[in-house]
């Protein structure tokens, strides 16, 4: 049976050949909780057709979304998920401002916990053992800045990462914002400075024995 879920959209980033999408779910002023609509493919990626809306366009961050959902199947520390039902059309219903962020964003804390660094990282990863351990996958963020670093590493394709102090911890993240990878992607390799932001953070699936910490999205402010 269809259940009609209404969200905040807050995250909608590359994966596989499709697009992860999440948000908050918005019942009247209240934010909810977290919402990711998935498909049932293996990786649970969602495709253009199923995420797209009936005038043709598809979501954008803030959007607010009736998403049409099968049933709730959370997959370890990513309890948010849900199947989305490919049949029917996903509905913009508005757009949430960005001063309300506010409400949703975390207090403070760690991201999930203190992980561990790689060569090009920082505090970007934590033990797929560690992960099953979680209970969520998804966290709003309120930086005040944050650095974005444009580049190669180890000689691959250039990336965009996210240098960024939250509670007085420091990140360096990989952003899968597909928004503002096109948009720093056109710049020269280097450093850009981003004043007040938010951030979606998520924790991806195990890989390697690991589960990564990654940039969602990046909500400046307009």
């Amino acid at each position: 049976m269809t259940t009609i879920k209404r969200i905040i959209c807050l995250a909608n980033s590359r994966k596989m050949s499709g697009r992860c999408i999440a948000g908050v779910e918005f019942a009247g002023e209240k934010p909810g909780n977290w919402i990711r609509p998935v498909s049932d493919r293996e990786h649970q990626e969602v495709s253009e057709e199923e995420r797209r809306y009936e005038n043709g366009r598809y979501p954008e961050l803030l959007d607010v979304i009736d998403v049409p959902l099968l049933e709730h199947q959370p997959n370890d520390h990513q309890q948010e998920n849900w199947i989305l039902d490919p049949e029917y059309y996903w509905e913009k219903v508005g757009v949430f401002d960005w001063d309300g962020l506010q409400r949703i964003a975390e207090r403070g804390g760690t991201l999930w916990r203190i992980g561990t660094s790689t060569s090009n990282g920082e505090n970007d990863r934590i033990s797929a053992k560690q992960a099953s351990a979680e209970t969520s996958s998804l966290k709003l963020v309120h930086v005040d800045g944050v650095r974005l670093k444009v580049y190669a590493p180890y000689h691959t394709k250039r990336r965009v990462q996210a240098c960024f102090q939250f509670d007085e911890i420091d990140y360096a993240l990989w952003v899968t914002d597909p928004r503002c990878e096109t948009k720093f992607l056109a710049k020269k390799d280097g450093n850009y400075q981003l004043d007040e932001c938010y951030l979606t953070i998520s924790l991806g699936e195990p890989y390697d024995g690991y589960c990564y910490k990654l940039v969602a999205a990046v909500l400046e402010k307009q």
